[in-house]
């Protein structure tokens, strides 16, 4: 990462005005060439620390009040696609600082740390519009469960110096974003129906180089939504024979995806009955979308946690129980937002709201289910 210095503001001459002090009066408080103050007072030059103590002596203030710097540039690897004139947030991870474009609904809502205004291939020069140290006190965390956009917010309630980005993206997606460097930690849920293990046996497949640590954060129910009031009578996946029912399905990389599969694996359905589903190759990026698509009729049914169908009123047909966790590299174990996130994570206030989504189990949050070499 490269960055400009920031530009001297003064408001010298201000302060110098508003005392009622001519140029050379208060240069010679200053012990200074009236040039020399000239210099200062349109921030070509700088002063020593001895004269900016002299000049805020003389005109009754603060040396802050006299003089700050604007926000420069940096440049920083975008993630995701932006142009020319995108608002962004930054954050460091590893040794790169990367920029996370603000678009759709949190491009209104969220402020931005600078604004685009060169892109080189992946690399992107932003102007700042605050301030650089905060990318120094932000993580990324990214995943799928709607809860952690709630965990950050609780988090960010409670340390105000600190910030948590989340970045929505299915589980298996997740590890891979984590592991090119584009995220801090993941929340993840991948069932492994040949081992009946949850998370652990992907974490193993991944090669970041260092251990990773996989913290619980609560165990969900997983299952099948359907619309409100179950009007197809769908009790498990043995329904969805016969092609009477429309399914809408996640995204291969999707922990829903996986179980879904796996159900249809154990009710017996063939390769070929399995492809051959009404809507199963329509697929969304998200367990809400899915609620959505069974909310507004365009399914019946749909795979995914019972947090996305109490969120929109549905109905939920639970078959399993399955560990969320969450994937933290070692060397941002002692991150300050992370341990931040991991402590909030426990808080009574958040367990309180958590618990109000409906369908979660935190009894394990926070403890250490593995350490993957």
């Amino acid at each position: 990462m490269s960055a400009s210095l920031g530009v001297l503001r003064s408001s010298v001459q201000q302060y110098r005005k508003n005392a009622g002090l001519g140029s050379t009066e208060l240069a010679r408080r200053a012990g200074i060439t009236r040039q020399a103050l000239h210099n200062i007072e349109i921030g070509s030059s700088g002063p020593t620390t001895v004269v900016a103590l002299r000049l805020a002596q003389a005109l009754m203030c603060r040396v802050d009040d006299l003089f700050s710097l604007i926000p420069g540039a940096v440049e920083a690897r975008v993630i995701g696609e932006a142009q020319q004139g995108c608002r962004v947030q930054l954050a460091r991870v590893g040794h790169h600082l990367l920029a996370l474009p603000l678009q759709g609904a949190a491009g209104l809502t969220q402020r931005a740390d600078g604004v685009i205004t060169n892109r080189h291939r992946s690399q992107v020069d932003v102007e700042l519009s605050g301030d650089l140290a905060l990318t120094e006190r932000t993580v990324i965390l990214i995943g799928c469960d709607p809860s952690l956009e709630l965990l950050a917010a609780h988090t960010e309630r409670a340390s105000p110096d600190l910030r948590v980005l989340t970045r929505p993206a299915s589980s298996q997606a997740a590890l891979a974003e984590l592991a090119a460097g584009n995220a801090h930690l993941a929340g993840i849920h991948l069932w492994d129906a040949e081992s009946g293990e949850s998370n652990l046996p992907f974490v193993r497949r991944m090669r970041l180089g260092q251990p990773v640590h996989v913290i619980a954060l609560w165990t969900w129910e997983q299952g099948l939504l359907t619309a409100t009031g179950n009007p197809k009578g769908v009790q498990g996946v043995t329904d969805l024979r016969g092609g009477g029912l429309r399914l809408i399905n996640r995204d291969p990389g999707a922990g829903s995806r996986l179980v879904l599969d796996g159900w249809l694996d154990a009710a017996g359905f063939s390769v070929s009955e399995r492809q051959a589903l009404p809507g199963y190759h329509d697929q969304v990026d998200s367990p809400l979308e899915a609620a959505r698509r069974v909310q507004s009729g365009a399914a019946d049914v749909a795979p995914g946690p019972r947090v996305a169908a109490q969120a929109l009123g549905l109905d939920f047909v639970p078959l399993q129980h399955e560990h969320f966790d969450l994937i933290v590299p070692e060397d941002y174990l002692n991150h300050p937002a992370v341990k931040a996130l991991i402590h909030t994570a426990r808080s009574p206030a958040f367990l309180l709201e958590l618990a109000a989504l409906g369908g979660y189990d935190a009894a394990q949050v926070g403890q250490l289910r593995g350490i993957v070499a």
